[in-house]
């Protein structure tokens, strides 16, 4: 009787006018009742975020999307104004639509702890309730869930708390930042699934950064490089400075870029250019014509600064969503719409022929000198590791230092109408599945030309890089770094059987597809080693042969024979490896061209043009 009448005179105090939810209870979130000293465990961070979506059902949402490689369920939190939960519906109303990614990286869980707050003065407090007047917030409380749950206080050197955090990377040992675009890991075609259902307007993925100090504990990078639409990159640029002023107004100090210094013992060098791969979120987001913001707060920090932080950055974004909600919906509708246009039979048109699809950007030189906040360094020869180090003092420096802004096309490619693929190479085929993208069969054989790239040169990796030997070289210049080589295009006439896969261009998700199918894209399926076999010799002449065979075109071709003394002269390996030199001519002999040795077997059509499909 006694617990009836006091759950009665709690909802009889909820009905009186002026007693909110914030007064009736306690909804200090987990980190904020240990003063930012821990951050909670998946459970204890499910349970608060049950709790408000009980005490607001009518605008708070608890959805899963999926399992983590250990079996557990990804969860999104829904937050609309209006009791509006289906994509559609939202998009109809023309809000826009945010989708904030957390704990990617599970030692760096500052976001999931800054969306818990947030979501309570959204809904609770309603201190923030007017930046759901034209959005709808989408957050991931944890991504890397089998990460967050492998907590240690020792996770995380360069960080400063909380007392224990999470691990970098998933069960399976794979950084899912790595995996946005070769989509191997479970959470990875999960989020694929859940972005493609949700298409949200805006993307952000909060972490917590490595790397220099200095005194801004909250850094982000919206791209705007040549490979985004010109009018999206403008308005990035634009946006950038005014939320930067915005966090900066309530006593955090941001900077609206990525720092990575030109060199690590010199801030005074500047900062350098930061290309964005779609192996990362935010590069993933280029591919789906939506901008994205990469955060990172600062590891030297304390726990409570950076969560704070992080907080007033998604605040200050949500402001200008509002602001530019029409503006924001249009850029991403005129972008998805030239993406669908990039297969539109572009070799019989002489304009679009000579278009040049970005696949990689790099810098061109050109600097602007930009003011920096940061701290008194001294430089000296260390003892241990027997190179410059530098030790930051906390004193501030105010300098000004070199911006790499300028850029250019350093890898591109003139996009076809679509790709064949072949049926057999089915790993290849799952990961464009993974993203969504639309393929067609072929129902009958279909003779004509086509575009085919031959490869050679190719060194892979040697170190294991994400589980893989790529041939891209990894990061960081570390030993073992792969070399690519060279591809060449040819055009030759073939038949295409029966059950092949047509990609076409004319969609959405183009980018996608020439990311992932052009060989020498920063992500392609070439570099990541799903076509490896294809560069294997496999079959092979017998040296007793090989000779018989050697002296025959010696004596034939006066060219080959002086190509061949020249290699002995000029390669000193190649003088010593008797195998070598025996294969030299194999190489050059028809035997070896029926290997198909470096013949990549996805074509390039120039026209879909005459070819049926189921």
């Amino acid at each position: 009787m006694k617990l009836r009448f006091l759950a009665l005179f709690s909802a009889t105090l909820l009905s009186l006018p002026g007693i909110t939810h914030a007064q009736s209870t306690d909804w200090r979130t987990p980190a904020e009742t240990t003063d930012y000293r821990t951050t909670p465990d998946y459970a204890a961070t499910v349970a608060y975020l049950e709790r408000i979506a009980a005490a607001e059902p009518h605008q708070v949402r608890i959805e899963n999307f999926g399992k983590t490689g250990e079996g557990r369920d990804l969860k999104i939190v829904i937050v609309s104004k209006d009791g509006i939960f289906d994509p559609a519906a939202i998009h109809a109303s023309g809000r826009v639509i945010l989708l904030v990614q957390n704990s990617i990286h599970a030692g760096e869980m500052d976001g999931k702890d800054a969306c818990l707050a947030l979501l309570r003065e959204l809904v609770i407090t309603k201190s923030k309730a007017a930046l759901l007047d034209h959005a709808v917030l989408v957050f991931i409380p944890v991504y890397n869930l089998d990460g967050h749950e492998r907590r240690s206080a020792f996770n995380r050197i360069n960080q400063n708390g909380p007392e224990e955090m999470g691990f970098r990377a998933n069960a399976s040992n794979q950084n899912l930042n790595r995996d946005y675009m070769k989509a191997e890991a479970p959470e990875t075609r999960a989020f694929l699934k859940l972005f493609h259902r949700w298409l949200p307007d805006f993307f952000v993925d909060d972490h917590v950064t490595d790397g220099a100090d200095f005194q801004y504990d909250v850094t982000f990078m919206i791209d705007h490089g040549l490979n985004v639409a010109p009018a999206t990159a403008a308005w990035a640029q634009q946006i950038a400075p005014e939320i930067a002023d915005a966090v900066n107004k309530t006593g955090h100090i941001a900077f609206p870029s990525y720092i990575d210094l030109n060199d690590g013992t010199d801030p005074t060098k500047g900062i350098g250019y930061y290309f964005d791969p779609p192996r990362f979120s935010t590069g993933q987001m280029i591919l789906e014509n939506r901008p994205g913001m990469l955060v990172e707060l600062h590891m030297l920090k304390a726990y409570k600064t950076r969560v704070t932080g992080n907080y007033e950055l998604l605040c200050a974004l949500l402001a200008v969503l509002n602001r530019d909600a029409a503006k924001l919906i249009e850029l991403n509708r005129a972008d998805d719409e030239a993406a669908a246009k990039l297969g539109n039979e572009p070799f019989k048109n002489d304009a679009l022929s000579k278009l040049k699809f970005p696949l990689a950007i790099e810098a061109n030189g050109e600097t602007t000198p930009v003011p920096f906040h940061g701290y008194q360094f001294t430089r000296e020869l260390s003892a241990i590791s027997g190179t410059l180090m530098i030790s930051y003092s906390h004193q501030p420096l105010e300098m000004t230092i070199p911006v790499f802004t300028g850029e250019k096309i350093s890898i591109s490619a003139t996009p076809p109408a679509g790709y064949v693929i072949p049926q057999q190479w089915t790993h290849v085929l799952d990961v464009l599945n993974a993203h969504d993208v639309i393929m067609h069969r072929t129902a009958s054989p279909w003779t004509g030309n086509v575009e085919r790239y031959q490869c050679s040169g190719m060194q892979w990796q040697s170190r294991p890089f994400e589980g893989r030997h790529p041939i891209f070289g990894g990061e960081g210049g570390r030993e073992g770094a792969g070399h690519f080589g060279q591809c060449t295009l040819t055009t030759e006439s073939v038949t295409i059987p029966a059950g092949a896969y047509i990609v076409p261009l004319n969609q959405r998700l183009s980018k996608v597809v020439i990311n992932w199918l052009e060989p020498e894209a920063p992500d392609s399926a070439v570099r990541w080693g799903f076509f490896d076999a294809v560069f294997e010799q496999k079959e092979y002449g017998e040296g007793y042969v090989l000779e018989k065979l050697a002296r025959e075109m010696l004596a034939k071709d006066p060219a080959l024979k002086a190509e061949f003394e020249a290699r002995i002269q000029s390669d000193p390996k190649f003088e010593a490896s008797p195998y070598a030199r025996l294969n030299f001519f194999y190489e050059h002999s028809p035997w070896y061209k029926a290997n198909h040795v470096g013949e990549y077997p996805v074509l390039r059509l120039p026209s879909l043009a005459g070819i049926k499909t189921e």
